[in-house]
């Protein structure tokens, strides 16, 4: 591994981080708000998280069973917001009655 492919490596594990944080954050608020630009920020920001994902595994080179481990954290990140905003939802109907 060339000191060109860490640095890849790096920027992108970073940004997957970022990515999909601000995945979360965005369709959290869109929801909240009803908001179609925030909806739209939300996908885009997943769009980056995929393209992160997909530059750190050619810069770090790894072996073909890592292509699964990562379309899994794939998968993961599109649906956990998603799945735990259902959830909080439900437990604030719960809570009131």
């Amino acid at each position: 591994m060339n000191a060109a492919s860490m640095l890849v490596g790096v920027f992108a594990g970073a940004m997957v981080v970022i990515s999909g944080a601000l995945y979360a954050l965005f369709l959290a608020f869109a929801r909240l708000r009803a908001s179609r630009m925030l909806a739209r920020l939300s996908v885009a920001s997943y769009l980056v998280l995929v393209v992160c994902a997909l530059l750190l595994t050619g810069a770090l080179a790894l072996s073909p069973i890592w292509y699964v481990v990562i379309a899994v954290m794939l998968a993961g990140y599109w649906l956990a917001p998603r799945a735990i905003w259902h959830l909080t939802e439900a437990t604030h109907a719960a809570e009131d009655g």
